[in-house]
């Protein structure tokens, strides 16, 4: 049964600097597209990072440069550094899983989603 756990979210001020976490079980990486996605009240899902287990990366345009995703598969973890905050930054962040090997940025191809964990930015 795969799971996943995001933790790290908390309330920061405009500028500072968050790193989330996902511990992944029941999928190997070696066979999953992970990502990040977020969402704000009324909206749809918002792609924020995606990862393979070669370290490829691509990110949404509007986190481009100030975040980083990266994934440790000893401990089965992907992580979301987050510099430079603003509070157009402010949602949910879930973490999310697919065995497709293409990078997608599309919500509705990842099969397992976490619970999320929020994100809010003050100014």
């Amino acid at each position: 049964q795969v799971r996943l756990v995001e933790s790290g979210g908390a309330s920061v001020q405009s500028g500072e600097s968050l790193r989330l976490s996902c511990e992944a079980s029941g999928l190997t990486f070696e066979k999953y597209v992970m990502a990040w996605f977020r969402q704000t009240p009324g909206k749809g899902r918002e792609a924020v990072a995606i990862i393979n287990s070669v370290q490829h990366s691509k990110y949404g345009g509007s986190v481009k440069g100030r975040f980083t995703v990266s994934l440790d598969n000893f401990k089965n973890t992907i992580y979301l550094q987050m510099t430079s905050l603003q509070p157009e930054d402010t949602a949910v962040y879930y973490c999310a899983a697919h065995n497709d090997p293409m990078l997608s940025l599309i919500p509705g191809r990842y099969t397992f989603w976490g619970r999320g964990t929020q994100v809010t930015v003050a100014e």
